[in-house]
């Protein structure tokens, strides 16, 4: 299996960035174990939440031996605090990055399957927000959507007064990340308006799947978008298992994760 660090120049960022894959296609074929099938891979793209980086899911899940195990290439950027969105006024585009520019980037470089069917975004907390947003904003790059925990904070930071402060940020953050929180709701950063967005112009909408904590703080905001999805006749897995905002949790969800994407 061959994991790498990558080092390129990023055009929707601006400059060099890195991030990590694990492309396992040069496995060992051990007696016993099932055949893997060679020829172009399916590829997931998994992002990290607030705070984290590319070296987050390599430290802290079993993202390694499940790729080797499941023959599925990862790959693992930095979202920089950014919620893996636009942020026009410093260059840095996150969400193209994510859902264009690496796909892109890493299909040229990698023996990766091109097609839409085999490609799938994933994320924990900020990231599986970022994973939502994206998924469905790139939706003819992505198929399948999974999402760990998802920090799904529209409705609670939208129209928020300049001195708002949460346990996390304040209103200067929330307003450098998702721009006017009076223009938040209905705009291209709400999952619900772009969900409605894909229903209205009759565009495919990804497969989701969703797992949360029960024991999770952001475990109302996962069970509102939920709701959401069932109110919109949204097809999408969502499960609630024992577990907190931790890697105990993650680590079991995301090997279910794969397996469903895989299906």
């Amino acid at each position: 299996m061959a994991f790498s660090q990558v080092n390129f120049y990023s055009k929707s960022l601006r400059k060099i960035v890195t991030f990590n894959a694990i492309v396992p296609i040069d496995t060992i074929e051990i007696p016993g174990m099932k055949e893997v099938k060679k020829g172009s891979m399916k590829s997931l793209y998994i992002l990290s939440g607030y705070s984290g980086n590319y070296t987050d899911w390599i430290c802290g899940s079993r993202i390694q031996e499940l790729a080797l195990k499941h023959n599925i290439a990862v790959f693992m950027p930095s979202g920089e605090n950014s919620f893996y969105l636009d942020d026009t006024d410093k260059g840095e585009l996150y969400g193209e990055f994510v859902g264009s520019e690496l796909v892109e980037f890493t299909r040229k470089l990698f023996q990766l399957s091109e097609k839409r069917e085999d490609t799938f975004i994933g994320g924990l907390s900020m990231g599986g927000y970022g994973a939502i947003r994206n998924g469905l904003k790139y939706y003819d790059n992505f198929s399948r959507i999974i999402a760990l925990s998802s920090a799904l904070i529209i409705h609670n930071v939208a129209g928020i007064p300049e001195d708002f402060k949460d346990p996390i940020a304040d209103y200067k953050y929330y307003t450098r990340v998702f721009g006017d929180l009076n223009q938040l709701l209905g705009s291209d950063k709400d999952p619900e308006a772009l969900i409605s967005k894909l229903k209205q112009e009759d565009k495919p909408i990804p497969d989701i799947y969703m797992a949360c904590g029960k024991e999770d703080f952001l475990i109302n905001e996962n069970r509102s978008y939920h709701e959401f999805l069932v109110s919109e006749e949204v097809e999408h897995t969502y499960v609630e298992g024992q577990g907190i905002h931790d890697w105990n949790f993650w680590n079991e969800y995301i090997e279910k994760s794969i397996l469903w994407a895989l299906e």
